[in-house]
């Protein structure tokens, strides 16, 4: 029988998402609590990767299990165990053909960028003080969702097949002192995001001109991209999945 956790979790004290040597990451760590409280290994599938430092209000994972088990027992019991960064949201049973990272539809994320010094929101956003033309911004988005090829927005040396993506939305909100950039896709490659930010900000900063973003597009170079944004103010927020995958 195969089961789908919902999860969330602060990603600052993780090695990311994805098992990996001499590091600390989300999966094992619910993995382990699985095989603690379930008297057996358990492995887990997720919705995707994020990388050191990101965090997930919202990331889907798979795992099978044949024994029966209260569903609200173990999610409880799940977030008693856990340490404080991460949640379970909700476990529920699913047709064992649903898989959580290929029956996906979509993945959302979230960047946050202060204006202002706040000693209180440091952790989870990143400080720019310059001034930032918005408006260019925006046009910016509206460039980026007319293209598939996303090449140029890669990490370097990645084992993916096709760099084509499908940007169903892209928006940028200032609200008081915060900007939130949120985009949707029905998949995103490694470091994806942070790169459009970072490129994004180029341009805030009239550090390139609209006509340059095409140029970059067009390259598939991503040394000619603007810099990958630090980690701390990412936050993967939705995966989507098809309204009928609950059992």
């Amino acid at each position: 029988m195969r089961y789908f956790l919902e999860i969330s979790y602060n990603g600052s004290t993780f090695h990311g998402w994805q098992i990996q040597p001499n590091a600390i990451t989300v999966q094992e760590t619910i993995e382990d609590a699985l095989k603690t409280l379930l008297k057996e290994e358990i492995k887990i599938v997720g919705a995707g990767r994020t990388d050191t430092g990101v965090h997930a209000r919202h990331m889907c994972a798979h795992f099978d299990y044949k024994k029966d088990f209260g569903l609200v027992e173990l999610k409880n019991n799940l977030n008693s165990f856990l340490n404080k960064e991460i949640y379970i949201n909700d476990i529920y049973r699913v047709e064992d053909e649903t898989h959580a990272r290929f029956s996906a539809i979509s993945r959302e994320y979230e960047y946050y960028i202060s204006l202002k010094k706040n000693v209180f929101n440091y952790k989870t956003t990143h400080l720019i003080q310059q001034d930032l033309n918005i408006e260019k911004m925006k046009q910016a988005l509206l460039i980026i969702k007319d293209y598939e090829d996303f090449e140029a927005f890669s990490k370097s040396n990645t084992d993916v097949k096709t760099y084509l993506c499908n940007i169903m939305s892209c928006s940028l909100v200032k609200k008081e002192n915060i900007i939130i950039f949120k985009i949707k896709a029905n998949r995103f490659l490694r470091n994806m995001v942070r790169a459009i930010m970072g490129t994004i900000l180029e341009i805030g900063l009239e550090k390139i001109s609209l006509e340059e973003l095409r140029t970059i597009l067009k390259s598939k170079d991503r040394s000619k991209a603007g810099p990958s944004m630090p980690a701390h103010a990412l936050f993967l927020t939705k995966v989507e999945y098809p309204s009928n995958i609950k059992l």
